[in-house]
This record gives structure tokens, sequence and C-alpha cells, in this order.
């Protein structure tokens, strides 16, 4: 039994948000129903996001709506707040949101009073000043990204078979992905699987015809499964005519050119960017403590350095690795920890409400694995090294005992089983982005252009 009446706010619905929240409805099952406890959970979506299965959803190996988990049904204990804190001060346990339906209300932001604060707000796109990227680059963190990019690829492969002029063709044809992390790399990889396997049902459109360029601006790739994994990836990658180039930065990519530091130029309609992340801007409008790199200072317990009733995980904090032999290392902002520093922060404020001792967080890093198209995969697990199609299907199994709820594995495993035995789908649904754009335009509105230069 907790000691008093507890409200607790989750800031954020991501892995550390959506896990914690779930670990607390478990633990507190009856305080929540004798009402000594209430968890809140604000967050911009109403889903959590599996990440790891964006590149596939983008394939189109899974749906869409099987990479997101409804966060209303798996929480159906927490109140759930669609809506983003703008600012939080602790020393008076209040935050500041807005929400929804804040915009029409016209009373602006709403304040929210709390006992204890779970900060897991996670990561935004790291980006640099380049010219011409916030107009014509193309980010890879949410599924809606993800399907967008997907009918993007699809419609570029539908304009460079309808053009008659060269230059057109050419740039619509030519893919330039930047950063060499997983993101960018499986992402790379399943597209050109896919736009691959798609110029069969096209009559002037070879394979070969296409240009697949991966710009990292450091000496390697995938560094989380080492530099032998790492080496044989590029050699994959190239053997499928994708240019890797690696010490190289993209400098600028206006008017649809892209300007590498090599001094290569390459007109493309398609530029995405996935180097790297960074701090989510809400940690700086907070009176906490941050590291240099703008994270939050925690302890091994996932407390808040120097902070009471204030906790925190995954990308947005920076905790101790207890299990590293030199000192001061922290654990890696990855799924895998985020996962299970979610577990011990969820038990962990369940002692702290009973006055009980606290755990510490204590994993050592296992492994990563990668998918690089179907039956193609790295993996470094265990100290092990697989590469091909045992990496692939490491890679799968993995992922799939990680995705949340029975529900959902068992839909992203029929959707497996169905895409071996039928052909890909390779429509394109790019209409979804703009769905009243037709209305608008019978209505006797303008046609809307996005800023990639389709209709």
């Amino acid at each position: 039994m907790v000691k008093e009446r507890a409200r607790i706010l989750v800031v954020g619905g991501g892995y550390v948000g959506m896990y914690t929240a779930l670990r607390l409805q478990q633990k507190l099952k009856q305080e929540l129903r004798r009402g000594e406890a209430e968890i809140t959970v604000v967050t911009p979506d109403p889903y959590m996001t599996y990440q790891p299965f964006l590149p596939e959803a983008a394939a189109g190996a899974i749906s869409p709506r099987h990479v997101v988990v409804p966060l209303r049904r798996v929480l159906g204990q927490c109140r759930i707040v669609i809506g983003e804190a703008r600012s939080i001060d602790h020393a008076k346990r209040t935050a500041t949101l807005t929400t929804l339906a804040t915009e029409e209300e016209g009373t602006g932001p709403q304040q929210i009073t709390y006992d204890e604060l779970v900060l897991a707000p996670g990561s935004i796109s790291r980006t640099l000043p380049i010219p011409g990227l916030a107009e014509h680059g193309i980010g890879f963190r949410t599924v809606e990204e993800a399907i967008g990019l997907r009918n993007h690829v699809i419609e570029q492969m539908d304009i460079a078979s309808s053009t008659r002029d060269p230059a057109i063709r050419d740039a619509a044809l030519t893919f330039v992905f930047v950063g060499g992390g997983f993101a960018g790399v499986e992402a790379l990889a399943e597209l050109e699987d896919m736009a691959r396997y798609t110029t069969r049902y096209y009559h002037n459109i070879k394979a070969e015809d296409m240009k697949w360029i991966l710009v990292e601006a450091s000496d390697r790739i995938l560094p989380e499964v080492g530099e032998e994994m790492g080496r044989y990836t590029v050699t994959e990658l190239r053997r499928r005519n994708i240019d890797v180039r690696l010490n190289t930065r993209l400098d600028s990519c206006a008017d649809r050119v892209a300007v590498l530091s090599d001094g290569s130029r390459f007109p493309t309609r398609t530029l995405v960017w996935t180097a790297g992340v960074k701090s989510h801007p809400l940690l700086a409008a907070t009176d906490l403590p941050l590291t240099e790199r703008g994270r939050l200072k925690c302890t091994p317990e996932l407390t808040v350095e120097g902070v009471t009733h204030a906790w925190a995980a995954g990308d947005a904090a920076a905790v101790p690795d207890v299990t590293a032999e030199e000192p001061g290392k922290e654990t890696a902002p990855n799924a895998q920890h985020a996962v299970r520093q979610a577990r011990v922060l969820g038990d962990n404020i369940v002692h702290s409400l009973r006055g009980e001792p606290l755990e510490t967080y204590a994993h050592k890093y296992v492994g990563s694995v990668a998918s690089l198209g179907l039956h193609e995969g790295v993996a470094h697990l265990y100290g092990r090294k697989l590469k091909g199609y045992p990496a692939w299907f490491m890679h799968r199994v993995y992922h799939l005992s990680r995705v949340p709820t029975f529900n959902r594995k068992a839909r992203v495993l029929a959707e497996w089983t169905l895409s071996g035995l039928f052909k890909r789908e390779i429509v394109s649904l790019g209409s979804l982005e703009h769905p009243r754009a037709e209305f608008e335009l019978a209505a006797g509105g303008k046609p809307r252009t996005d800023p990639k230069g389709s209709s």
C-alpha cells in the first residue's frame, strides 16, 4: 500500500513512457482501483511506434497500423492526454501543456500538477544548417514518414516512367540517404530491395537505372554491430550497386541537387536524412539538471540526480552504466536499454511510494541486429557474428519477441507469413497525405503542391 495518494505524470508515450506506465498499471492495480494512485500520460500521439519495424513498413512487408501500439487499449487504467508538455516547474510540481483543443479553446496552455514525474519525451532528429535541407529533406523517425517515403519512392518511379525529359528521369531515379546508422542503412536497404522488385512491373525502368547513394561522415557504418560486420555490410551494399560514400558529408541540397564534400553532385528528388538525434527541447524548459549534451543527469536507480520525485530513462536520460569497466560511461540511448530501464523505473516508483529500497539498473548490452532487405542481414549478439540469412532470421525473431502485446506479435507474424506466400504490394497511396485535395479542387479551390514538388 502506498503511503499517500500519488499523482504520477508520465511525459512521453514512446518506449519508456508506455512501458513505465504499463508497469505502474500492473504494480499499482489495487491502488488505482481504490483511488489512491492516478497515472496520467501526456503524449503527442495516441500510440507508441515500434521503430525497428519502420524500414519493413516502408518496404510494405508490414502494415503501418501493426507498427504502432494504441496507448488507450494497452493503458486502460491510465488517463491519456494527447498533447505536448511545453515546460516543467518541478519545484512547484507543475507541467504546462498544450492539447489538440488548446487553440480552439483560446484560453492558452493548461497546467497540470503531479507528485511523481517520469520524464521520457525521447529525442528529435539532429539536423545541420545545410542549404536546402529543410525544404527538401525527408526524415525517417515516424510511421507517417516511413509510409510517406514508400509512396514517394514509387511515385518517383511513376514520374521516371512517364517523363520524356532525361534530366527529370535521372533525378527521379536517384535516391540519397544521409546517415550510416541503423535507420539509414535499414531504410535504404529495404527500399532498394522493394524498388528493385517493383521495376519488373515497369516496361521502361530497370534496376540498374536507379542510383542509391549512402552518405556517411565517419569511416564506418553500423558501428553497433562491430567493425567486421560493418565492413561486410558495405561490401554487401556495394554488391547491390549501392554507392556507399564513407568520410563524406552533405554540403548542400539546394535546388534539389545533393552536393557532397568529395565534390560529387547528384540531382535528386529524394534526400532522406537519418544522421543522428539530439535531446528533446522540452528538457531545456525544465528546472532539472542537464549534462553538457542536454540530457538529464540520472542515477543508476533512474532518479534525476539531486532531485526527489523526478525519474527519467531512455534517450532523455544520461544513466550511468554500472556494468562498464571504465568509470563515467553511460548506457547507450537505444531501445534495448529503454525497455529494460522502463521496467526498473516503474518498479522503483512503486518502491519509493511504499518506502522500500530502490533497485539499481544494470544490464550488459547483448549486441545488435540489422536487416538489409529480404533474407539479408548482419548481427552481433552475445559475441557471435552472423550475416546473410541467419542474421536476417535472427532480426525477425528478436524484434517479434520484443514488439509489445500478443495482438501485435500475431498480426506481424501473419503478415510475414502471407508476404512469403504472395507477391509484394507495390501500390503508392500518395493521396493519403492530402485526402481533401480532390474535393477542394472540385469545390473550386486551388490544387495544393507539396514541398517536394509533387502535386
